[in-house]
């Protein structure tokens, strides 16, 4: 009896550790059930969203279980946006903000999303990304960052992290200790910074003490390795990096969240179940999990891996129950955080948002001479394939919203694969839809992708009266060609590039 009663805590334990994702939008049956057994988490994708009044619902039917539970999402606003998947973000990302550099709107920017997340009934933001992207090659940070100075990327962290936490949602610092430095996306395979201590303190941790000083109470750990720390394990997995560098050398005593369990970067060497158990070893306190790998069945495997750790011995039952403590602190906290911002409030809407995509956009003189457009253009959007953080269903680009403001524009979407395969050809599908009118380029990381920066070479040669909108890293190598600059792919970015090229702003 005694043993089934020590199973039974272990299994609630083992639960509360966890913060799995579900399908659909409403909340399952073993989704209720694990929370009345002791799950104390769960984390929304856009898989889960219609609306805001439906996520509300939902977090409502999820909370019948535990007034308490921990409800997070994964939006960052920008390119990275679950809340607003299906039309895209209404306010900017990391990039563009820190590209203006004023911190009062970044705050307000943050507490506008904070509204919109508290009305939906989240309670924690997997944001902001504290990364420095100091590598312009980093397929996986790129314009998530506020850019590429650790003193403009920590204002802006603390400025974010204090606008979302005064409309009562908390705040998650990622990628501990600093996803900027990277050429490898951790979803696949595990990438390195290679850099001494000395670096990383000056390169890296300033927005993390930054994060640590606005009040976060949510540290996210970045799958990478970081040899100046752990030449073995990746920083989810480190003792020495979340135990002795986060804990000890920078003072946290919040929640350690790891980065999604089942990307490639620990699972190909450990396994999904065995990465959750390193993990939580090394001093995670909650796992997220179910981007990918959404079933009762996984949730159910990593509680087994939990408890027949503990039950073996490669897992302390006093860690695991150090961690569902900090899980329980946690979510008290946020509780109370989301109680005390009153009210559901009001979004500003477009307001805020478009105020600051406006404020990111930057001219070249040649663009400046050239615009506004006298006549309706055709629009050649260049699309890379993107990573796994942003959602393939969220719409970017220009041509929808300039059609809006100049009817009659056209538009073509060109993918590398089309090119290569011959299924389009760059002067039928851009260059003579064009003829005897405007010509827009629309880039995304020109510089990162060979062939968009060929074909933006390609087209501007042929047409040196063309426009090009660069909607990812500025690009200032054809520096002589008219460029339009938005620090991002957000929709508000691409309306703000619209009324520029429009004379409508």
């Amino acid at each position: 009896m005694a043993s089934s009663k020590h199973d039974g805590e272990l299994r609630r334990l083992a639960l509360s550790v966890l913060q799995p994702g579900f399908v659909g939008t409403e909340a399952p049956d073993w989704v209720l059930r694990d929370i009345g057994d002791g799950l104390a988490a769960v984390v929304l994708f856009s898989r889960n969203i219609v609306s805001t009044e439906q996520v509300a619902r939902l977090t409502a039917q999820l909370r019948s279980e535990n007034p308490e539970l921990i409800v997070a999402i994964d939006e960052e606003a920008g390119d990275v946006t679950r809340i607003e998947s299906a039309t895209g973000s209404s306010r900017p990302g990391n990039f563009a903000l820190g590209t203006v550099d004023d911190t009062e709107l970044t705050e307000a920017v943050a507490a506008d999303l904070g509204r919109q997340l508290r009305t939906a009934g989240v309670s924690l933001d997997y944001a902001p990304s504290a990364d420095v992207n100091s590598n312009p090659d980093n397929p996986i940070i790129g314009v998530r960052s506020f850019g590429s100075d650790p003193d403009v990327v920590s204002r802006h962290t603390a400025a974010w992290i204090q606008g979302l936490q005064s409309s009562g949602v908390a705040a998650c610092a990622k990628h501990f200790p600093g996803h900027g430095d990277v050429a490898v996306d951790s979803h696949h395979d595990l990438p390195a910074y290679g850099a001494g201590r000395d670096e990383i303190a000056a390169q890296a941790l300033p927005p993390f003490r930054a994060a640590l000083s606005a009040g976060v109470r949510a540290v996210m750990s970045g799958h990478l390795l970081v040899p100046a720390y752990d030449p073995d394990l990746p920083a989810t997995l480190s003792r020495r990096i979340l135990r002795d560098l986060l804990r000890g050398e920078l003072g946290f005593d919040g929640l350690v969240v790891s980065d999604a369990i089942e990307m490639g970067a620990v699972t190909r060497r450990y396994g999904i179940d065995g990465a959750t158990v390193k993990a939580v070893a090394a001093g995670v306190d909650a796992i997220c999990v179910g981007g990918e790998s959404a079933e009762e069945a996984t949730t159910e495997l990593l509680v087994k891996a939990l408890t027949a750790a503990v039950a073996a011995g490669e897992l302390p039952e006093e860690r695991l129950a150090e961690a569902a403590g900090r899980v329980r602190e946690f979510a008290g906290w946020s509780a109370a955080l989301r109680a005390s911002a009153g009210g559901t409030g009001e979004t500003a809407g477009d307001g805020i948002g478009h105020l600051a995509a406006r404020r990111a956009v930057r001219l070249t003189g040649a663009a400046r001479e050239a615009l506004p457009l006298t006549a309706a253009p055709h629009v050649v959007e260049l699309a890379p394939v993107t990573n796994m953080a942003i959602g393939k269903e969220t719409p970017w680009g220009v041509a929808g919203p300039l059609r809006e403001r100049l009817p009659g524009t056209t538009s073509v979407r060109v993918h590398d694969e089309e090119l290569r395969e011959g299924k389009l050809e760059l002067t039928s599908c851009a260059l003579e839809p064009a003829a005897g009118r405007p010509l827009v380029v629309v880039a995304r990381d020109a510089a990162r992708h060979p062939w968009m920066s060929r074909a933006v070479t390609g087209l501007t040669t042929a047409r040196p009266d063309a426009i090009v909108v660069e909607m990812g890293l500025p690009d200032t190598t054809g520096a002589t060609t008219a460029h339009v600059f938005t620090h991002g792919a957000s929709a508000a970015s691409g309306v703000a590039a619209a009324e520029v090229l429009a004379g409508t702003d």
